[in-house]
């Protein structure tokens, strides 16, 4: 009944299981790969026909995590998967990149692959197992793909390169002070296709070795899949790429003129109104038929292309006038809002980033719900790119996965720089509002966001810049890198390469490519010219701001912490919350504590936490034998007085105590409600707390014989 088909290899400490004829097999690529107990299953699918008019690529990329892989039930009302998670967006993403570049050009056919996450061990995690499960379907799919793909990710420990580290390891990442990098990496036999990257202040060679050892790594996967292909795959589509050769050298005989003019002008919207006018210009003088064929898109971005590259390659000018290696002009500014707690403008050139930073407590901490268990996190960054920082008017909606995709990258790049919790214990939200976009807002953010924490007065380990490098690669082999690329070079370009750091070293990259790959070459001189940029940045940004303020805002809180023993948390919680809703209430301060018995108490009035860190001292304290205490008499008895000394704790002073002299009755000297100095003379055999007064000035609370020795 079934043609199944599996492949095996030992990849690093696992096995990696491909496997494919059992399981939906009315797709028409289908794969479940398998790294130790972590499985996820691939399925393509692609229209025989292109709709008429086609203009694109539609390819459509879902990643999803289903929570019974670990044994889970989802949160919430509904009890069941709803819309994409952070990670799943991110992940689909992952995957979209390497792969839509492979599809053989012209090919317009709607394809859609879905990544589906069935088993989740909790220590393989499923985003590189998806990508190669991906790679695997759309090659024996049939659907015209330049593959395989492979993937792997790559630690970095104590000088030494890891294939595929624990979940764990990497979602302790800043935790760990031994490992430095959580990198994947995704290419074919050849040649790396994309790279996505956090790290802790790598060197560039540490960063490039780490890229070659994961290629290297990924190599017996590649074989895998090709194995199975030779068993599987289905015949190949037939398809042709559409030849527009005569309708391209019509449309540059019709307008490269006014098109090249139109790419002289340095103004992003005058150059913009220029091509789109060049356009119409060129479209007046077309046929009908040639109005009609879905490659006149094509043809124009062919046209633009070749006049954008040509000159660059040819040594010119890039569009506006610098050469390859020259970051636009910036101007960076802090505290421009006035009732935030942090905020600065970033503007390099015609892109802007308005960036916002807010201080919070522990309530404040995003609560993430995720297959590997439930963790909390006190960095956020949001990414928001508004149709006017464009010119445009757009739909404005919830963030999509562009926007998802640029403030994770951001958050990448900052988060190694950040102080530990314990010494800074606030919940960070930075937003970066863009308002112009001219190329690498994403790098903007991480500029602005840098100098808004400085300004809110977050004591960074060191600035960070980003820079967005670009790639002009020619048949014939020739190649420009660009630093700080312009949307249009990007656009027409075949390598977006974003590199973020401080000056010690990389915080973050991120690479996609257009073409068919890149060389290691390649890599390494765009990695050399990049930190030229970085460190060109961090000298204008230092311009406006070096090292985090001193001084917080006015209207940020002010956090406190202490730590109390564990067995005590329920004591100051109180029965049903009793307890700690009467310090709030009473101290005016926010207080969170944690499993661990931490205690953070904020409040934006340094009275209002001094009151409520007295009020949680003086339950968890213990008192000190042989100190003084002012006290309150509680309790007449016979043979002595009750007193409360310490917080809610009560002690006897025994009659014999209370004066150096015989007393008929407490009540002689004594009353409820008295307010009496005492001494701790120790606990009985049952625990018992043993006050005296006698050896206590009542007047003013010093021990009678230290008073006797100080008139001496």
């Amino acid at each position: 009944m079934f043609n199944e088909v599996k492949k095996s290899i030992q990849w690093g400490d696992e096995t990696l299981t491909l496997e494919t004829g059992k399981v939906a097999r009315q797709a028409d690529g289908t794969v479940i790969a398998t790294l130790g107990e972590t499985s996820v299953m691939a399925n393509v699918t692609f229209a025989k026909a292109a709709k008429e008019g086609q203009d694109f690529f539609p390819l459509t990329v879902h990643y999803q995590e289903k929570y019974y892989a670990a044994g889970k039930i989802p949160g919430g009302f509904f009890k069941r998967e709803a819309r994409p998670s952070e990670k799943e967006t991110l992940t689909a993403r992952l995957i979209d990149r390497p792969m839509r570049p492979l599809f053989v050009p012209g090919f317009k056919h709607e394809v859609l692959v879905m990544c589906t996450v069935l088993s989740h061990d909790l220590v393989n995690d499923p985003d590189v197992v998806a990508m190669i499960a991906a790679s695997a379907a759309l090659t024996i799919s049939g659907v015209p793909f330049m593959g395989p793909v492979g993937a792997a990710r790559v630690g970095f420990v104590d000088g030494e390169y890891v294939l595929n580290p624990a979940v764990d390891d990497m979602n302790a990442l800043r935790t760990k002070p031994d490992q430095r990098l959580d990198l994947v990496v995704a290419g074919t036999k050849k040649a790396v296709m994309m790279v996505e990257s956090e790290a802790y202040e790598l060197s560039e060679a540490e960063m490039l070795g780490a890229v070659k050892f994961g290629h290297d790594a990924m190599q017996p996967v590649i074989d895998a899949i090709i194995s199975l292909a030779e068993d599987a795959a289905k015949e190949p589509f037939d398809f042709q790429a559409p030849d527009y050769a005569d309708l391209y050298a019509a449309v540059k005989a019709a307008g490269e003129t006014q098109m090249r003019a139109a790419f002289a002008i340095k103004d992003k919207q005058e150059r913009t109104t220029a091509i789109s006018a060049a356009r119409d210009a060129i479209k007046a003088q077309l046929s009908e038929e040639q109005l009609a064929d879905a490659n006149l898109g094509s043809a124009f971005k062919k046209l633009e292309s070749a006049i954008l590259r040509g000159d660059i390659i040819a040594g010119g000018a890039r569009i506006d006038g610098r050469d390859r290696a020259t970051v636009r002009p910036i101007v960076s500014e802090v505290g421009i809002l006035p009732r935030t707690h942090g905020s600065a403008l970033f503007t390099r050139g015609e892109t802007q980033g308005l960036v916002v930073t807010t201080l919070g407590t522990g309530e404040d901490e995003q609560i993430i719900d995720a297959l590997h268990g439930n963790s909390r996190s006190n960095f956020l960054l949001h990414y928001n790119f508004p149709p006017y920082s464009v010119g445009e008017v757009g739909r404005v909606g919830s963030p999509g996965r562009r926007e998802i995709g640029h403030g994770k990258l951001a958050w990448r790049a900052l988060q190694a720089v950040l102080p530990a919790a314990t010494d800074f214990p606030y919940t960070i939200r930075v937003v970066s509002e863009i308002t112009e976009s001219n190329g690498s807002s994403s790098m903007a953010s991480v500029c602005g966001g840098s100098l808004s924490m400085m300004d809110a007065g977050v004591p960074l380990k060191a600035p960070v810049a980003g820079v967005a490098m670009g790639l002009i690669l020619e048949d014939d082999g020739q190649f420009a890198v660009l630093t700080d690329i312009l949307g249009d070079e990007d656009h027409l370009g075949d390598m977006d390469f974003k590199v973020a750091g401080t000056a010690e070293g990389i915080t973050s990259l991120q690479m996609d490519i257009k073409v068919a790959g890149i060389t290691p070459e390649i890599m390494e001189q765009a990695l050399a010219q990049a930190k030229d940029g970085r460190m060109h940045i961090l000298g204008e940004m230092n311009k406006a701001l070096s090292a985090g303020r001193q001084e917080f805002s006015a209207h940020a809180p002010r956090i406190e912490t202490m730590q109390i023993p564990t067995d005590k948390i329920r004591e100051v919680i109180g029965s049903g919350g009793k307890v700690i809703r009467e310090i709030v209430e009473t101290s005016g301060a926010k207080v969170d504590i944690n499993d661990d018995g931490v205690i953070k108490i904020a409040s934006a009035n340094g009275e209002a936490i001094q009151k409520a860190y007295d009020m949680i001292y003086s339950i968890v304290a213990e008192p000190e034998e042989g100190k003084v205490y002012k006290g309150k008499v509680v309790k007449i008895v016979d043979f002595g007085a009750f007193v409360n000394f310490f917080g809610k704790r009560d002690g006897l002073v025994h009659v014999s105590q209370i004066e150096n002299r015989r007393l008929n009755h407490p009540s002689d000297v004594l009353k409820e409600g008295q307010e009496v100095w005492v001494k701790l003379l120790g606990f009985d055999d049952r625990g018992k707390v043993r006050l005296a007064m006698k050896m206590v000035d009542q007047a003013t609370g010093e021990e009678v014989s230290e008073k006797a020795d100080a008139e001496e």
